[in-house]
């Protein structure tokens, strides 16, 4: 199965949420090299402090927590404040200790490195 087919399947046993308030599901690039997968997700009006990546049995789970930073009272409001999950079911062969994030103006980059296992590599054909 490609790791395009794969990724774009939402996780099976993904747990519901449970939280009061609206959850919307972030849009996501997703690239996929020799080397690794870099999901892109955005999440505007989140921060860093927001966030929370979480990685168990192959299921990649985002969730990030709408907040202001401010504390006065709301005058007008013409962007929703939600919270944001999605859900991804990963291909094998993730090196999941050399997985990084980075997180800059409302946009999570997630580098998810393939293991030498899984990358492809040219055997060389040696004269007899």
């Amino acid at each position: 199965m490609s790791t395009e087919h794969e990724m774009s399947k939402p996780a099976q046993d993904a747990p519901e949420v449970l939280k009061p308030g609206k959850t919307n599901t972030p849009d996501v690039d997703i690239f996929v090299n020799d080397d690794e997968i870099l999901l892109v997700a955005d999440l505007p009006g989140t921060g860093k402090e927001d966030l929370s990546i979480n990685l168990e049995n192959n299921t990649l789970t985002i969730e990030a927590a709408f907040s202001t930073g401010f504390s006065g009272t709301c005058q007008r409001q013409e962007f929703d404040a939600v919270d944001y999950r999605r859900v991804f079911t990963l291909p094998k062969g993730i090196d999941v200790e050399k997985t990084t994030a980075e997180f800059r103006n409302g946009v999570l980059s997630l580098h998810l490195p393939k293991s030498s296992a899984v990358k492809p590599c040219e055997i060389k054909v040696k004269n007899a």
